[in-house]
């Protein structure tokens, strides 16, 4: 699975731990996919570190005493944008559905929080957009929606929304089959 994207921008209401009734028709954890291990991170760190120390070192010999102080600060940055970006990795969805409700929940570092709750029966599994960076997978329910798996690739979105639209369906009807 890919990079978790962020989700409906509203309150989130605590997770309670509640199990859900019945059985699973769905029970998808959308981890995201990290690219860069942590040993290819030190490794990336200090080649840059490398570069950049050589670099200063040419700077200071000819009397450009400054400029390393700016590369200092280049390594930094670069340092704190993966940190960031590691830490948004470790967010976690996962989206379950039973015969009676249909569930969106966040799990972070900090806890699990319920982004969205709603009836199976009247939810519904809809794709927006037609272009590769629009396509955007929502479960509906009247007038409130909420965006799902949005940092997977388009075709794994398409995928996923033909396993949780079968899934609802499997639901309503209350067949578990595949």
């Amino acid at each position: 699975m890919a990079v978790f994207a962020l989700l409906a921008k509203r309150r989130m209401a605590p997770y309670s731990r509640q199990p859900m009734d019945g059985p699973l028709y769905m029970d998808a954890v959308i981890s995201p996919h990290r690219s860069l291990s942590r040993r290819g991170f030190i490794v990336l760190i200090s080649i840059l570190t490398f570069i950049n120390a050589v670099t200063a070192a040419v700077f200071i010999a000819v009397g450009a005493g400054p400029v390393p102080l700016f590369l200092a600060f280049d390594v930094v940055a670069v340092m704190l944008a993966f940190a960031m970006s590691r830490r948004q990795a470790r967010r976690i969805e996962r989206i379950q559905v039973s015969a009676r409700e249909v569930r969106v929940m966040l799990e972070t570092s900090r806890g699990a929080q319920m982004v969205w709750s709603s009836p199976t029966a009247f939810t519904r599994v809809a794709l927006l957009g037609e272009a590769e960076d629009e396509t955007d997978l929502r479960l509906q329910l009247s007038n409130r929606e909420v965006a799902v798996a949005g940092a997977l690739s388009r075709r794994e979105r398409l995928d996923f929304c033909q396993a949780l639209d079968g899934a609802i369906m499997r639901a309503r009807t209350g067949r578990l089959g595949v």
